[in-house]
Formats: structure tokens, sequence, C-alpha cells
């Protein structure tokens, strides 16, 4: 999502203080993402952005030896923490010719007695489609009763959710059930990447350990973080309707380029800044990427770094100038086959 200036988030000079206490999370901030996300204070842990929650959850629910279950293609991050603490990660797909949907049956067949951890990302992370909340139950269920927890970064949901409805509480997966854990940041939908304020949604059991873990990893939350975060949150229907116009723009963009390509073939994403086309034909879109920023000084992310080299993610939460000409210099490319 295009960044912040301090300008897009008035009173952000005043607010900056260095001191105040944050060693249990700053109390302001729990209770405005509480309040955001429609659970208790208590189900809220603060990290240091999305990234940070994530690695709270894996190092607080992960032994060496245990197994993590993550969605194919995924995210790069949410693979390389558990092999940091010692865990094997085992792979379920989401697949091109079902419209990359969750199916609560490839986890079935995936999940194992060593399964600690079944993580999905919603909107999915690099497609930009929504996990229907049937499915979502349905991989609870298949977790709870083989002793294990669902991780959902739903860190591309809040501008999913503005763009389906304006409603004050976010539907996040936390709401559906103690087996959930559900982690985000004021990052993807808001555009302020540079606090790092992130959280982590859970019961309260599972909380206490995740700010146990925080203490080992973090210390104390950055106060200064916190009352930015906060200030955010009083401000956050203006902050999502930002980024919803961006968006509705963007989008519109992004789809007539789209459909004006039939040598990419897409699946609509359902929310979020991404989409994630492949080209027909094409094994490998490495070399395309890589010709692409090159020559044309325009940057996509291969899908070899999910897993899935023919795609490539094609990311359009900036300005719509520069959304343009990046979409032009890809045409171009294409069009001249010089990769």
């Amino acid at each position: 999502m295009l960044a912040c200036t301090l300008d897009d988030l008035p009173g952000a000079r005043d607010a900056i203080e260095l001191t105040g206490g944050t060693e249990a999370g700053y109390a302001p901030l729990i209770d405005a993402i509480g309040a955001r996300y429609g659970v208790p204070a208590d189900h809220v842990t603060t990290a240091q952005g999305a990234s940070g929650a994530n690695f709270l959850v894996y190092a607080a629910l992960l032994d060496a030896g245990d197994e993590v279950l993550v969605e194919r293609p995924g995210y790069d991050a949410l693979l390389g923490a558990p092999q940091i603490l010692g865990a094997r990660t085992a792979r379920f797909d989401r697949d091109f010719t079902a419209d990359f949907a969750l199916d609560p049956e490839r986890v079935r067949q995936a999940i194992t007695p060593r399964t600690r951890l079944i993580v999905i990302t919603s909107p999915h992370n690099p497609t930009g489609v929504l996990s229907s909340t049937d499915a979502l139950d349905e991989v609870g269920r298949i977790a709870s009763a083989n002793g294990a927890y669902v991780l959902v970064d739903e860190v591309y949901l809040d501008i999913a959710t503005a763009e389906r409805a304006d409603v004050p509480i976010v539907d996040t997966a936390a709401r559906r059930g103690d087996v959930f854990l559900s982690t985000s940041s004021l990052n993807k939908s808001y555009g302020l990447s540079g606090l790092r304020c992130g959280w982590i949604l859970s019961s309260p059991a599972i909380a206490r350990r995740l700010r146990r873990v925080r203490d080992v990893v973090v210390g104390s939350p950055s106060i200064v973080t916190d009352r930015l975060g906060t200030l955010a949150f009083s401000q956050i229907d203006r902050l999502i309707e930002r980024s919803r116009a961006l968006i509705h723009e963007n989008g519109a963009i992004v789809r007539e380029f789209l459909h004006a390509r039939p040598e990419l073939e897409w699946i609509e994403p359902g929310g979020g800044t991404v989409v994630f086309p492949r080209i027909d034909r094409v094994a490998d879109s490495s070399h395309f990427a890589e010709r692409l920023l090159t020559l044309r000084d325009t940057a996509i992310v291969p899908g070899r770094f999910f897993e899935a080299p023919a795609h490539f993610r094609l990311g359009f939460g900036g300005s719509p100038t520069a959304l343009r000409s990046g979409l032009e210099a890809i045409g171009a490319a294409l069009d001249a086959r010089d990769w």
C-alpha cells in the first residue's frame, strides 16, 4: 500500500513520546485493536509487524521436531521461521485450476500426528484469493481433531473487507474459536509499514505464552510505535477510506490490463493488493522478471519465490501513475519477447 506521510496521520508529531510503560503491552493500543476486531483485550498481543507476529507464534507453539503445514504457493517468510526453530515444514497445495481456493481435503490428506501448526494466508499471498468461512471452519475442525492450531496471516484482510462493505468490525479468523490465531499489522492495508505495528489475536492462554516469548525476543515494545499505532486506530476509518479509493482506482487499471493480455492467465483476487498471473507456455518467469528490471526498470516478484515459477506476483497498492508506467513496461516486454 502506498506509504502514508506524516500529513496523512494528523497529530503524529504531537503523539511521539520516548517514555511510557509497554512491558505488558500498551493498553490504549491493545484496547483499540480489540475493538477493531471484536475480541477482548486479553486476546491481543502486540508485535513488530506481521512478520514479527508470525515469528512469535512459531516460537510460542513449536518445539524442535514439530511439523508445520504450510500452503503452496506460499509466502517465503512463513517457511523460514520454523526452520530456525528446528521444526519440519510440510506442504499442502492451493491449485490454479481450482482458483487457488483453500481446500480442507488437501489439509486433511497432508496433516500428520507431528503437525502442530497449519499456516494459511487470507487473502492468499501471492494470489489475493480469500478463504471461505466454511473452508476455514473445516480446517479448524481438522486441526482440533489432531491437536494442532491454525495460524491465519490476515495482513491483507482489512483492505479486502473494506472493498466488500464498510463494516466496523473486521471478521477475523481468531473469532472462529480458540484453535485459530490471526496475525496482521498496519502495513498492507493502511500504508503504515514504517511503524512496524503488528499484533496476534488468540485465546487468552495462548496470548500469555506469546507475551512470554515476546519478553525474550523483543523485551519492551517500542513506545513510539505503540503511541503512533494508537493514533492510527483513532483515525482508522479515514485511513481505510484512503486505501479503498486507491485500490478501487488501481484495481480497475490492473483488470483492464490483464483482460487485454491473452497470454496472461490469472485468477481474480478477492482482496488485497496483489494478483498472480502466469505467462502462457512459459515454465519459469524468472528471466522475464530479471530482464524487465534490467531493461525497463520495473519490478515484479518471480513465482519461484512462492514455489510457482510459471507465475509472477504483481502488486497494485502504489500510486496509479507508477502502476500505469509499470504495466506499460510489462506490456512492452511481453510484446518484444526480448527475454
